[in-house]
């Protein structure tokens, strides 16, 4: 073992050698073949002369652990669904109503004055005006029965208790009651309100009883009457604001739903009832009058008067059926063709239907005529019958189209009830995009949305540029969640892989030299984008609506997933599967000039002109080009939220 003693000598040669380098000008030592205890004074001589180099071989080290750390810690959750709460009815009191309130008038024709007056300056003011004199208060019907509305209350929810009193005040009068009995105008009233059903309404919600008038007299049947009235027009406001806006807050059911409410006049709307000689249409006008929604009602009305025992066939859950399969299902998937296919696939396929006596084997005469089954309504014609075959051969009941069609409804009535004539119209259960406008054909295209776990948002907005070569501004969320965990194992991976990462300010940056742990942590900002090129991730072009929600259309690289039949692939942005006729649609452009753009190969912006509204809506029904109702599948869930939302309304009143 060697001596301290000696190890202080060699520390001391060390230092010496050290001092001698410094003085001659050297500015390193190399030091070799140094045993343990020289290397430890190597050391010391390293601290001592290098401690900036040391400092950094220390940090480093320290930061990957701690960015190993982040990555396991760190996660940006997507936005969440919400136990909903319901809009709660309150007690209403109508004492307010029940004071009749006069006022002082001057005449509009001034009376000459009296000769018989002794002192015609007494008649007159000291300026010589007219004197003001109190007008004869003349009271109506209503106005004797005011008093029983001091001790009255309603039960309602709060716009319909504050338009209801705010309607009295500026018209004092019966709106429901005629002679000291219930008014033609009621009985349409409360026969428009029965029949909600219709426009995808409940209505348990707004009905009002009549009342037992038997036997009732004076001041007990005034207040019978009175109760009515007060209760008719809570029901009738309560069904113009629901017609309106939906019974529904969406804003209340998940973070993906960004649909401001609308908010209606009810006071104005009420007195337009009023007024109006057809309180049925005076009404039902204050429903959506889209044609989408008069679409969606047509539907409604037809499947609810069809036999409701259908013959359905079911081909059992799980089933997976590949060429050359042996299955007791193939029997149900020929049975399902004859009754759902069309006339021209049956007689292209009709040797085989004919021969077809319920064989298990699944022939490759029987995968041709799923290929064609399959192609005809729009799917991948692979012939294998999985589970989006499944649903096109069976079908959805009658039951399920109109649990669909009433939610339809329900979220018409969060969208403008007039969708504008040029618009783009995105259904995200359908995968569709579709831009229309007067004069020309739609022009649809599949498109790609958020996976489940990244879910595309339900909002609307307009369009306002097209960007050719873009850079792709990478989210916050995508930064955290997915290129930490590269990072950490490799802190050039954004240098290497076509990433541009800068300062706050802008000023470029190596990725290697960020501390990711404190962007993880938003102690630090720094901007990551991707930049343009053939493996961009937005492809060739986006379009932009700017919302806060980052979502946008753009291309991509990724053409194979457009082949697909369940499309819900992205981050939450809209993939589109031609967006060069897109972006040519909204600029009112061809599709070689937008060509042309891209082909400049530089970063360039193209502001949208007109005004063309966007909406990235969430329908599982919805009405087609070709006039039919379509049926989607409820690829997030949606739909079980919405109903629970609608039940939870329901409760709350009662």
């Amino acid at each position: 073992m060697r001596s301290k003693g000696k190890d202080a000598g060699t520390a001391r040669r060390l230092v010496s050698l050290a001092l001698a380098g410094l003085m001659t000008g050297t500015a390193a030592v190399t030091l070799v073949g140094v045993s343990a205890g020289e290397a430890n004074a190597q050391n010391f001589f390293q601290r001592l002369f290098a401690p900036k180099e040391n400092r950094v071989q220390q940090v480093q080290p320290r930061e990957t652990q701690d960015l190993d750390r982040v990555v396991e810690e760190t996660y940006v959750s997507a936005p969440r669904y919400y136990t909903y709460k319901a809009d709660q009815l309150k007690m209403v009191s109508l004492a307010e109503l029940s004071e009749l309130k006069t006022a002082a008038v001057t005449p509009a024709v001034s009376e000459p004055a009296s000769t018989d007056v002794a002192d015609p300056a007494a008649a007159a003011s000291p300026d010589g005006a007219q004197p003001v004199i109190e007008a004869p208060v003349v009271l109506t019907p209503f106005d004797h029965v005011r008093p029983v509305l001091k001790e009255m209350q309603v039960k309602a929810l709060p716009e319909v208790g504050e338009a209801l009193l705010a309607y009295y005040r500026e018209h004092p009068g019966f709106l429901w009651i005629e002679d000291g009995r219930l008014s033609v105008k009621a009985g349409f009233a409360r026969r428009v309100l029965a029949s909600a059903d219709e426009f995808g309404l409940e209505p348990a919600d707004y009905l009002v009883q009549l009342p037992n008038l038997n036997g009732l007299e004076g001041d007990a049947r005034d207040a019978a009457l009175m109760d009515f009235e007060m209760h008719l027009t809570a029901a009738v406001l309560t069904y113009m604001l629901d017609a309106q806006r939906g019974r529904v807050d969406p804003d209340r059911l998940s973070g993906y739903h960004d649909l401001p409410r609308h908010k209606p006049d009810l006071v104005a709307d009420l007195q337009s009832v009023a007024s109006s000689a057809d309180v049925t249409a005076a009404l039902e006008a204050e429903q959506p009058q889209g044609s989408h929604f008069k679409a969606l009602k047509e539907a409604l009305a037809k499947l609810r008067a069809e036999d409701v025992a259908e013959d359905r066939i079911v081909i059992a859950p799980g089933t997976l059926l590949k060429p050359d399969n042996t299955s007791p299902e193939v029997k149900n998937v020929v049975a399902a063709i004859r009754k759902n296919g069309s006339p021209e696939l049956l007689a292209e396929h009709q040797a085989v239907l004919d021969a077809y006596a319920g064989d298990e084997l699944y022939s490759p005469e029987l995968v041709a005529l799923v290929k064609g089954y399959q192609k005809e309504k729009g799917l991948t014609p692979d012939g294998v019958v999985g589970k989006n075959s499944i649903k096109a051969l069976v079908g959805v009941t009658n039951e399920e189209k109109i649990s669909k069609l009433v939610l339809a409804m329900e979220r018409s009535r969060w969208l403008p009830e007039q969708l504008g004539e040029r618009k783009v119209f995105i259904n995200q259960p359908a995968f569709t995009a579709t831009y229309t406008e007067p004069g020309r054909d739609p022009l649809t295209m599949r498109v790609v949305v958020g996976k489940k776990s990244n879910q595309t948002n339900f909002f609307y907005d307009k369009i306002q540029v097209v960007e050719y070569n873009p850079y792709w501004g990478v989210p916050y969320s995508i930064i955290v969640n997915e290129m930490l965990p590269k990072l950490a194992k490799d802190p050039s991976y954004l240098d290497r892989t076509g990433y541009e990462v800068t300062t706050a300010s802008g000023k470029p940056m190596s990725s290697a030299s960020v501390n990711w742990a404190a962007v993880a942590r938003k102690k630090t900002s720094v901007n990551v984008r991707q930049l343009p090129g053939s493996s961009n991730a937005l492809g060739e072009l986006k379009i932009l609506f700017p919302n806060k929600h980052h979502i946008y259309m753009h291309d991509t690289p990724s053409k194979s997933l457009f082949n697909r039949d369940d499309r819900a692939y992205s981050h939450g942005c809209i993939r589109l599967q031609d967006p060069r006729a897109m972006a040519a649609a909204v600029l009112g452009k061809t599709k070689d000039y937008v060509g042309g753009r891209i082909s400049q190969g530089q970063n360039q912006q193209e502001k949208v002109t007109g005004d063309i509204p966007v909406y990235i809506s969430y329908f599982t029904a919805w009405p087609q080009e070709d006039g039919s109702i379509g049926y989607f599948s409820d690829v997030y869930d949606r739909d079980a939220y919405l109903i629970k939302a609608i039940t939870a309304t329901e409760a709350a009143r009662g």
